[in-house]
């Protein structure tokens, strides 16, 4: 049987599925990551939901923001609309828009913050000073990371060519580079506002929802770990049948009589 295994067809048939089980561990491991990576994410974002509204005006925290993703925030002060951009496709009730982005000055300090004021219709861009908010303004909302690229798929903004000062529609949040193009001394996240009872009118406000959930990567992992048991331990039982079916094969093959051009012998 050993003499059987050691030719070519039955290496590499065995090199490969021993590759297949490593592929399928290391699948079970990465889920088992993901699960982990997916606990630590809720566990920080329940202990920001939970967590006191934060006063901008108070404090400025400034190094701490990054890690406080997802809390909720208060913030007095007025905008400077001149240097709002826009946040490319958004969708409101199946009608493409964008979001509003207004630097707000934090009354009493010489911090800006980004503020998403919420969503307006496309072909209302070039004509959003209809929707300036003038004047001192309370912001509720949750504070928000920047990004400084689009998810999985998705399209980064452009630099700039030459010649352009700045760019008014972005496909992301980048707070730094938004930062540089208006020359405010800008914090390092956004604030998402949140809707208010009180305004009816656009622009429309609204918050992320945010999944708590372990999600299915246990069962992702319990299914890619089955999988390499499975063909772990069934290989060297089908390598043994086929085998033995070849023996027997080879032990018919000889008992037959042998049939050339002057008959049987």
């Amino acid at each position: 049987m050993l003499k059987r295994l050691l030719t070519f067809r039955w290496i590499l048939t065995t090199v490969l599925v021993i590759a297949g089980v490593g592929v399928l561990i290391r699948l079970g491991i990465w889920q088992l990551d993901r699960l982990e990576w997916r606990r630590a994410f809720n566990a920080r974002v329940t202990s920001q939901m939970t967590a006191p509204t934060l006063d901008l005006n108070a404090s400025q925290p400034v190094n701490g923001l990054f890690d406080m993703e997802y809390r909720r925030v208060a913030v007095t002060g007025s905008y400077d609309f001149s240097q709002e951009v826009l946040l490319r496709n958004q969708v409101w009730d199946n009608r493409l828009g964008f979001h509003v982005l207004t630097p707000l000055r934090v009354a009493g300090t010489d911090w800006y913050v980004l503020v998403d004021r919420g969503w307006i219709p496309f072909e209302d861009a070039a004509a959003r000073v209809k929707y300036y908010e003038p004047g001192t303004v309370t912001v509720q909302g949750m504070i928000r990371r920047s990004l400084e690229k689009p998810d999985f798929g998705g399209v980064p903004d452009p630099t700039l060519a030459p010649g352009e000062t700045r760019l008014d529609a972005w496909n992301v949040v980048n707070v730094p580079r938004i930062t540089a193009q208006s020359g405010l001394k800008m914090l390092p996240v956004y604030i998402d506002q949140a809707p208010d009872a009180a305004w009816v009118s656009l622009p429309y406000r609204s918050l992320p929802e945010i999944e708590i959930s372990e999600g299915p990567h246990q069962g992702y992992a319990l299914q890619w770990f089955t999988f390499a048991t499975i063909l772990g331990l069934g290989y060297p039982f089908f390598v043994r049948r086929q085998i033995g079916k070849q023996s027997r094969q080879a032990e018919e093959a000889v008992g037959q009589p042998v049939v050339d051009q002057g008959g049987v012998s």
